[in-house]
């Protein structure tokens, strides 16, 4: 019985587009939302992965790292497909276990406008 579950964070960051010749060219920032989704499982406690687990992984690979800072030092073209993949990159083995692993994330840097991405 597969299952899937999902925690939602955000983080405020400010980057700029240097290989795109347009608005989004200047610097400029977003309110992202990160959905992380986990496929497994239930183990022997009934749960796929502990939710605070899920956050202390994600909160220090990424929101520590994305949250109130520039963007462009760490992802230097930072769209946000190239952002995704840097995400999924940094949790996919910490998120990965004997019930469980890492099955979607989706990230939206507008309310309208987000990447959904399952890995390679």
């Amino acid at each position: 019985m597969k299952m899937f579950l999902t925690k939602v964070f955000k983080f405020d960051s400010a980057h700029n587009l240097v290989e795109y010749h347009g608005k989004c060219e200047a610097l400029h920032g977003h309110t992202y939302r990160l959905e992380v989704t986990i496929q497994g499982v239930p183990g022997s406690e009934g749960m796929i992965l502990d939710y605070g687990i899920l956050k202390s992984i994600v909160k220090e690979k990424v929101i520590d790292r994305f949250d109130h800072k520039y963007l462009n030092d760490t992802v230097p073209q930072s769209t946000t497909e190239n952002l995704v993949q840097w995400i999924w990159n940094e949790i996919k083995e910490p998120l990965s276990g004997k019930n469980y692993s890492l099955y979607q994330l989706k990230l939206n840097e507008t309310e309208t406008n987000f990447v959904v991405y399952r890995g390679d």
